[in-house]
């Protein structure tokens, strides 16, 4: 897999996380929120050990 397509992969990744934000909002989430959060955590947590592993791929 080329250095293009892992990028493309990331940003979609990361749009996704907007998408969580947005369902925080929503007062009627219930218990879904903890999973929602859950997510939200695991997808950070995804981010960093990318910008660990791959530092110059924010660069580019």
């Amino acid at each position: 897999m080329d250095m293009q397509t892992i990028k493309e992969r990331i940003a979609s990744v990361q749009s996704k996380r907007e998408y969580l934000l947005s369902l925080l909002e929503q007062p009627n989430l219930g218990t879904l929120r903890v999973d929602v959060n859950q997510a939200l955590e695991e997808l950070d947590d995804l981010m960093d050990e990318f910008r660990r592993t791959i530092p110059q791929a924010e660069a580019n």
